[in-house]
Formats: C-alpha cells, structure tokens, sequence
C-alpha cells in the first residue's frame, strides 16, 4: 500500500459539481446524483480521471495499474455507513481502487472485497504516511501484516490471493532476473538495486505497478 498525498484543494471536477448541485447545497444529495451536470458535464467520470492521476496510476489499495474503465471511486469511510454520511463527498474521503467489472468467478479484492467494513483502529489507510511501513512481503509475492490493524486490513480486502500474489511476484522477478519468464540468469545484487531505483521513477506521472513491493524487497532491506 502506497502512501497518497491529497492536495490542499479539492479538484474542480468535484467542487464544480458540489456548487451547481442544489441537492448538495439542501444536504440530501445521494452518491448516485453524482454524474452528469446540466451541461451535459461528466463530473464523476472526470474526477475519477483526477483521482488516477492523484495516484500515479496505480490502485490505492493492491497497487495495480488502474484504467478507467475498470476501476471506481472508493469511499475510505464507507458510504453505506449513514453515521458517518458528512464524509459522503469529502474529497479526502475519495480514493481510486481496480475492479469495476467483475467477470463471473474473478475473486474480489481491495474497495470491492472491504465494501462496507470501517474501522478507524483498524484499518491501514493509503492516506497515512506511515503506511507503506505496515506489510511486509516477500520473493514469492506474499504479503504479510506487522501488527492487527494491517491484518485486519489485508483480510477485509484479500490483499493475499493468490492472483495478487502472482502479480507481485512478475513485478519481483523483473528486478531479479535478466529473464523474468525463464528465471535462468539471476541477476547481482548491485544491478537488482539499479533496477529497483530506475522501476521506482515517476514517469510521466504514471508509477509502475506494486511500487511498495519493489522498494520493501530491494531497497529497504538490503
């Protein structure tokens, strides 16, 4: 889980929208009214765009490339937790997490697995900079918990199944060998390193998939 630094202001997209919503002014407005605005304006659609830039392209929870069209705005205090519904459309609230369309079979993980669970104690937030601080993991691609809240956290959201494991172990394998597929050459130490620190660049705003993974395994612990 990657740390995730909101800005100061809420994007236009969502504040925008917030000013033209009469609902929202009254206090009753649903998250289901949160679309399109009488400008024909794509509000939801464009601040989930906000958001994926906000994170580098990369899911908030499993650390995956997002794409925008299979992914969804998640709500760290649920939305379906009515005590909680002053947060509804709090920009520091919003975060982007993978999966909007399941296919039949695919197992469910990160905002759509943690659906409406919430613990404050409980729960390793992307938003806390301590985060990336939390899990451990290892070669094989398993992801472990240090302390309660992060074995809470790894349950609610099935942060260890075994098709995120897979990923994260392609990702390690990229550092580790000069083949990844055949695993036949393994690499030294020293490039391994250079890997990891050129794999760990910001491009174009874009992070490379499982960023925390990489930096646990090759740069923190060696």
């Amino acid at each position: 889980m990657k740390y995730i630094e909101k800005s100061s202001t809420e994007p236009l997209n969502l504040s925008d929208w917030k000013t033209q919503s009469r609902m929202f002014q009254r206090k009753t407005a649903k998250w289901h009214k949160f679309s399109k605005g009488k400008d024909g304006r794509e509000y939801k659609k464009d601040f989930t765009k906000d958001l994926i830039v906000e994170q580098g392209y990369i899911c908030c929870y499993c650390e995956q490339k997002l794409n925008i069209n299979d992914c969804h705005i998640e709500h760290l205090i649920p939305q379906k937790l009515d005590e909680f519904s002053e947060y509804l459309f709090d920009y520091n609230n919003l975060l982007c997490s993978c999966q909007l369309e399941i296919e039949s079979g695919e197992p469910r993980h990160c905002g759509n697995s943690k659906g409406s669970w919430y613990d404050k104690d409980l729960l390793v937030s992307p938003l806390d900079k301590n985060c990336e601080t939390k899990f451990i993991y290892t070669e094989d691609g398993q992801i472990q918990y240090t302390d309660e809240a992060s074995r809470q956290t790894i349950i609610h959201m099935q942060l260890d199944i075994d098709n995120l494991n897979t990923l994260r172990e392609s990702a390690i394998d990229s550092i580790l060998y000069l083949d990844p597929i055949e695993k036949d050459e393994l690499l030294s130490e020293e490039d391994s390193k250079t890997f990891a620190k050129e794999y760990l660049q910001k491009n174009n705003g874009i992070y490379k998939e499982f960023y925390t993974t990489i930096k646990y395994l090759f740069l923190e612990n060696t």
